[in-house]
C-alpha cells in the first residue's frame, strides 16, 4: 500500500465499510490528516455528514449521466448500509434494451436489468428490497452477508429481507436463503460479518455476534463468541484502536478473557478481507486445540 497520510485516511473509510463520519476519522487520526485527505481528493464528503471514496461520491452523477439507477453495492451505500468493499466503479443499472457506447460507460460497472417502477426509489437507486435481492444473489457470499447484516443494523425490517429472498430465483436463490438465515443485526460492521461468514464453514465452530460475557474479573462483549468451545474472535479495526488509550483498554480486556479461560483470537482487517484461507486454517486449528484439551482432561479425570 502506498504510504502517506491521505492514503491512511482513505483506507480507514474503506475499512469502515465504504463511509465514515468526520468525527470517527478525526478520532482515529487527526483533524489535519482528514483535511489533507479531502484536499488531495482521497476522500470526499457526500453531503450526509459522512466521507466516502471518490467512486462512491461520483455514483449518483454517473447514474444520472447514463439515465440509469444505482444498484448492487452502490445502491447499498446510497441506502446507508456498509459493504465489505466499496466498488472502484459505481454500479449502474440501465434497461436491457439500452445501447451505451464504450466511451459513455467508461468508469462505470454497467448492468442491464429489467426494473419495475416500484423497484426504484427516488428515481436514482434500486429500492431496499430490490437492492437486497440483487446483492444476496449476485455478490460473493461474504459480501452478501455484510450487506444483509448492515441493512438490518440500520433498521430495515426483517420482513423486507424475507420478501427479497422470496422473490429470488435462479442460481443465486440458494445463497440468498443461506444469507437470510444467518443475517444478524447485532453484527457491528462488515469486517465482523465477513469473519463470521468464514467461521460458519469451520466444522465444530458456532459463533454468535456481540455476546456479553460476565467473567470473574470483568464483563466483556467480544465481536464473536463460541460459548460451548470457549473461543472468542476479535476483528481488530481502526474504529476500536484509534489511540494508545483504547489499545491499552483492549489489551487489558483480552488478558482478562484469557485468564478466565477463553481462547482469544485476533484478526486484522487484511487477514479477513484478503486471506480467508489463513483465517479458516487458524479457526480450524483452534477448534482442534480446544477439542484435544477437552479429550486430555477427560482422560486424566478418568484415570484418576
Amino acid at each position: 500500500m502506498t504510504q502517506g497520510v491521505a492514503v491512511s485516511v482513505a483506507q480507514r473509510v474503506v475499512e469502515a465499510g465504504g463511509f465514515a463520519t468526520r468525527a470517527a476519522l478525526v478520532a482515529a487520526s487527526s483533524r489535519a490528516e482528514v483535511d489533507r485527505a479531502v484536499r488531495a481528493g482521497e476522500v470526499v464528503a457526500d453531503g450526509r455528514g459522512r466521507y466516502v471514496t471518490p467512486a462512491t461520491g461520483d455514483a449518483v452523477r454517473a447514474a444520472h449521466r447514463l439515465g440509469g439507477v444505482l444498484c448492487l453495492t452502490s445502491a447499498a451505500l446510497h441506502h446507508g448500509w456498509e459493504v465489505k468493499l466499496a466498488p472502484d466503479e459505481p454500479h449502474v443499472a440501465v434497461p436491457r434494451n439500452r445501447k451505451v457506447s464504450e466511451s459513455r460507460r467508461a468508469g462505470v460497472a454497467l448492468h442491464w436489468l429489467t426494473l419495475d417502477r416500484a423497484e426504484v426509489t427516488d428515481g436514482i437507486v434500486t429500492s431496499e428490497e430490490t437492492t437486497l435481492r440483487h446483492c444476496l444473489t449476485r455478490l460473493p457470499r461474504d459480501e452478501a452477508l455484510a450487506v444483509a447484516d448492515s441493512a438490518l443494523r440500520h433498521g430495515v425490517p426483517p420482513s423486507t429481507l424475507r420478501r427479497a429472498v422470496a422473490s429470488a430465483h435462479g442460481p443465486g436463490a440458494k445463497q440468498a436463503r443461506w444469507v437470510a438465515d444467518h443475517a444478524d443485526a447485532d453484527a457491528a460492521n462488515p469486517f465482523e460479518s465477513c469473519l463470521r461468514e468464514i467461521a460458519h464453514d469451520v466444522p465444530g465452530l458456532r459463533v454468535r455476534a456481540q455476546v456479553r460475557l460476565r467473567g470473574s474479573r470483568a464483563t466483556a462483549r467480544p465481536d464473536l463468541v463460541d460459548v460451548d468451545l470457549g473461543i472468542v474472535l476479535e476483528a481488530d479495526s481502526f474504529e476500536w484502536h484509534g489511540g494508545r488509550g483504547q489499545l491499552a483498554r483492549d489489551a487489558r480486556r483480552y488478558n482478562l478473557l484469557v485468564v478466565d479461560g477463553w481462547l482469544v483470537l485476533r484478526f486484522a482487517w487484511e487477514d479477513v478481507m484478503v486471506d480467508r484461507a489463513y483465517v479458516r486454517d487458524v479457526l480450524a486449528a483452534a477448534v482442534g486445540l480446544v477439542q484435544r484439551r477437552a479429550t486430555s482432561h477427560a482422560c486424566r479425570c478418568g484415570a484418576a
